[in-house]
C-alpha cells in the first residue's frame, strides 16, 4: 500500500504542484480513508518527502540506463533530457519551484544529491566528448559541469522564467543547445545540428 500512495501521490504532485493536492484529495483519488495514509506517512511532509527520494531514484535509475547503452556524448544529453522531461510530466506545474517555496529543506537536500548524481553524469560526457572530439579540447571541465548544473536549476526559477511565457520543455530544449553550442566543435555542431532537424 505504500508503494501505491507513494505512486499515486506523485502523480498527483507533478500534475496538480505539491501545495495544490491536499491528503483529502490523495485518499479520495486512492479510494482509501485518509488515515489509511497516515498509518504510512506521519504528515504531508513525511510523504512529500517520501515522493521526492522515490522520483529521484527513478530519475537517477533511468539516468543510468541510458548512461550504460554508451550514446555519442550529445545525443546522450537529449536522450537524458527526454527521459527526465517524460518523468517530469514536463513540468507544467514547475514542481522544483513549490518544493522550494513550501518545503525548503527538502528541496535543499535534494539539490545537493542532484548535484552530486548530475556532476559526475556530466563530467563523464565532457570527458568523452572531448575525446571524440564533438566538444573543444580547451574548456574547463570544472566549470562548464558545474555551469550546466546552475543553468538546469536557474531555468526552474520562476521569478526569472515565469511558466505561462517560457514553457519548462522549451526552456530545456533551448538551454541544452545553448549549452553544446557554446562547447562544440565542427564535428559536434554537426550532430547538434541533425538531432536538432528531427521531429
Amino acid at each position: 500500500m505504500k508503494e501505491k500512495i507513494i505512486e499515486k501521490a506523485n502523480d498527483m504532485f507533478l500534475s496538480f504542484g505539491f501545495k495544490s493536492v491536499t491528503m483529502d484529495d490523495l485518499a479520495s483519488e486512492l479510494g482509501i480513508s485518509k488515515k489509511t495514509i497516515y498509518a504510512h506517512f506521519q504528515n504531508k511532509t513525511k510523504l512529500v518527502e517520501a515522493t521526492t527520494d522515490h522520483l529521484f531514484c527513478t530519475i537517477s535509475d533511468g539516468i543510468d540506463s541510458i548512461l550504460e547503452e554508451n550514446k555519442e556524448p550529445i545525443e546522450e544529453l537529449y536522450a537524458i533530457k527526454a527521459f527526465v522531461m517524460y518523468h517530469l510530466k514536463d513540468e507544467k506545474t514547475s514542481p522544483q519551484y513549490q518544493l522550494q517555496k513550501y518545503y525548503p529543506r527538502i528541496h535543499s537536500s535534494l539539490k545537493v544529491r542532484q548535484f552530486e548524481t548530475m556532476q559526475e553524469c556530466v563530467i563523464e560526457n565532457l570527458e568523452r566528448g572531448i575525446k571524440t572530439g564533438v566538444f573543444r579540447e580547451n574548456i574547463d571541465i570544472e566549470i562548464i559541469s558545474r555551469l550546466y548544473f546552475m543553468g538546469m536549476t536557474g531555468i526552474k526559477d520562476q521569478e526569472m522564467f515565469p511558466i505561462q511565457h517560457f514553457p519548462v520543455s522549451k526552456l530545456m530544449t533551448d538551454y541544452l543547445e545553448y549549452h553544446v553550442r557554446g562547447i562544440a566543435t565542427e564535428k559536434g555542431l554537426k550532430i547538434l545540428d541533425n538531432l536538432l532537424k528531427q521531429p
